[in-house]
């Protein structure tokens, strides 16, 4: 069989990587080059395309046929998409409903066509490498990239000819490459992975060789991209307020400042201030600068500090304080920026190997953080072909997912920050007479009522009539190790069931997902009213229902003041069902359990003589009376 590579897609570089002799390490081309820009060059409508290095030299002279950072877009709608996050990028993109495209020469083209492009030159250089074929792969994916970004990344392997043997999560991968199996046992680690188009934070523990993931928090529109984007923004104010040229509208010139500030950005990485040159804007007028860290830091600062929030989070969801972390790893070309490095420190307290301060963690910045996560991924890979023993991933699902159920209310199936791959199922019922099928709202999100979370789809099964309450759907949610939901409801009469992957119908933002976890826990209190109302309402409409059908069929039977008193409670119940706000949906809970129980406390008497009357019929059906 084919030997199985790691591929590290990136948003700015890709790599691909294997393991030799027991030593991961990258495959490098056939120039000894290891990193892959993920660029990409459409010289005319016939032409093979150019990937890589050769179509970062043509990114300033040809800008509109060459494509770049489109990582950003695998899987994701159209109209989730910002004319500003486009610019981030390239001007290039158009926008449907069912996603994005790209036009080159009068043809359009998908992000995943686009990704597969580059996964092919991946391939062909581990092919030149090897001297056979390599069909199979292992591709990392961020920890935050939805059900369908990841089957997005699938596709992409497969139209490059690659079997996608697994999906795994970038932080996790970058884990493994920093050898961090080699730990004692009950270790925690915090990888903050902060590549070019995507951020991530994820909390893992070792024990006993399994790598489980504790947390994770991310944002997957967060990345060099956005630092790259400020500088140019400011490039081109100077040049304005000196030249009042505007740069804007020309896609050559922005192009070519645009590489100057993502060189200043790398510089500045390494010395206190750089010159940035461009020549030649006009025949008259050239740009000459000196950019410095400082200002650097002053344009940047309120992005990577929007990181911060997230660190935060996958600890508080990992139960975990800063000081119980064993290391905190950088991988992500950005991690080299002096301010980020600084602001990891002093999130997670590490220790400073220069004095006593610090009393957390340590700060491990042993690998090449471009590096890293092509490493991890070819580490996986030799486990799954079986070369690699005693050591198994274990990720974890972000989001809680669950569907709806009567009265509006989301029932939780798998948790949030459950390890995967999993399995979870439970038993429903109907709540209406006679229903011929029932209708399965696939949800994900972390509040009570349905519709404060996102639907990922809705699918129906139909069955037989019956009384409410009779018939029996089981419903099963698998999430397989590559993170893809697949969800089964099955009839448990006939045995007849609807088997559905589910590939999330909507792209939800990362600053969305945040929000949603906070408002989870700001209305922590309000949500869980909601729930206790929606369901002690439930319970007394259909004591309401009952009691009317018990009245109208033995109601005679009771003495004047036992039909009063019930006459009474049920008016109570109707007045307080009427204390609903209708801007919260919630009405005195309290008053409404109290109703309820006096309710049933004055129909003892008809609920006896319905028992009675039920009997009697059944006995004379029988022929026994």
């Amino acid at each position: 069989m084919s030997k199985i590579i790691g591929i590290d897609l990136g948003t700015t570089n890709s790599l691909a990587a294997t393991v030799d002799s027991g030593i991961p390490l990258v495959i490098a081309d056939t120039a000894g080059r290891r990193i892959t820009p993920s660029v990409v060059y459409f010289p005319n409508e016939s032409s093979t395309p150019i990937v890589g290095e050769e179509a970062v030299r043509t990114r300033a002279l040809k800008p509109k046929e060459t494509v770049y950072s489109i990582k950003r877009f695998m899987g994701r709608r159209g109209n989730e998409i910002s004319a500003e996050e486009m610019l981030v990028t390239y001007p290039i993109t158009g926008k449907g409903h069912e996603g994005v495209t790209v036009e080159i020469h009068g043809q359009f083209h998908t992000p995943e066509e686009i990704s597969s492009l580059i996964l092919a030159k991946l391939k062909a250089d581990a092919e030149q490498f090897f001297g056979e074929p390599v069909t199979r792969a292992v591709i990392t994916v961020p920890a935050y990239f939805n059900d369908a970004q990841r089957n997005a990344t699938r596709k992409a392997g497969e139209l490059a000819g690659l079997t996608v043997e697994r999906i795994i999560n970038e932080p996790t991968a970058a884990a493994l490459a920093y050898g961090l199996n080699k730990l004692k046992d009950r270790s925690r680690i915090a990888v903050y992975d902060f590549g070019g188009g995507t951020f991530d934070l994820s909390i893992l523990e070792l024990n006993k060789g399994v790598f489980q993931v504790l947390s994770t928090h991310g944002d997957t529109r967060l990345g060099g991209d956005d630092l790259d984007k400020r500088v140019v923004d400011f490039i081109l104010s100077k040049i304005t307020e000196e030249s009042k040229l505007d740069l804007t509208k020309t896609p050559e010139q922005l192009a070519r400042v645009r590489e100057a500030a993502e060189l200043a950005k790398k510089q500045l990485s390494k010395y206190t201030q750089t010159r940035i040159s461009i020549p030649f804007l006009t025949s008259e007028y050239s740009f000459d600068y000196t950019l410095t860290r400082d200002k650097l830091e002053e344009l940047t600062r309120d992005i990577i500090l929007r990181t911060r929030a997230h660190c935060l989070q996958s600890l508080s969801d990992a139960h975990l304080q800063p000081e119980d972390l064993d290391q905190v790893i950088l991988v992500g070309g950005q991690t080299r920026m002096p301010l980020i490095r600084q602001m990891v420190a002093k999130i997670f307290h590490c220790k400073n190997p220069d004095s006593s301060e610090g009393n957390g963690p340590e700060l491990n910045t042993s690998q090449h953080p471009d590096e890293a996560i092509a490493l991890g991924a070819a580490i996986q890979a030799e486990v799954l072909s079986g070369s690699l023993s005693n050591l198994l991933l274990l990720d974890v699902t972000p989001l809680s997912l669950g569907i709806e159920t009567f009265g509006g209310l989301m029932n939780v199936i798998i948790p949030r920050n459950t390890t995967i791959p999993t399995k979870a199922g439970e038993l429903f019922t109907t709540a209406v007479d006679y229903q011929p099928d029932m209708l399965i709202h696939v949800l994900q999100g972390e509040r009570e009522r349905a519709a404060d979370n996102w639907s990922l789809g809705r699918f129906t099964i139909s069955f037989e009539p019956a009384p409410k309450g009779v018939p029996r759907v089981g419903v099963q949610f698998e999430i397989d190790a590559d993170g893809i939901l697949h969800v089964l409801a099955r009839d448990v009469k006939t045995g007849k069931e609807v088997n559905v992957p589910i590939k999330s119908t909507i792209d939800v933002k990362d600053e969305d997902v945040k929000k949603m976890v906070q408002e989870s826990i700001d209305h922590a209190r309000d949500d869980v009213k909601a729930r206790q109302w929606i369901e002690t309402k439930i319970r007394a409409r259909d004591t309401l229902l009952a009691t009317r059908s018990g009245m109208s069929a033995c109601g005679n039977q009771l003495s004047p003041e036992q039909r009063e008193k019930i006459e009474a409670a049920i008016k109570h119940i109707e007045s307080v069902l009427e204390t609903e706000d209708p801007l919260t949906k919630i009405g005195d809970i309290l008053k409404l359990k109290a109703a309820n129980t006096a309710l049933d406390n004055c129909t003892r008497p008809l609920a006896d003589l319905v028992m009675d009357k039920a009997m009697e019929e059944l006995l004379k059906k029988r022929g026994l009376i």
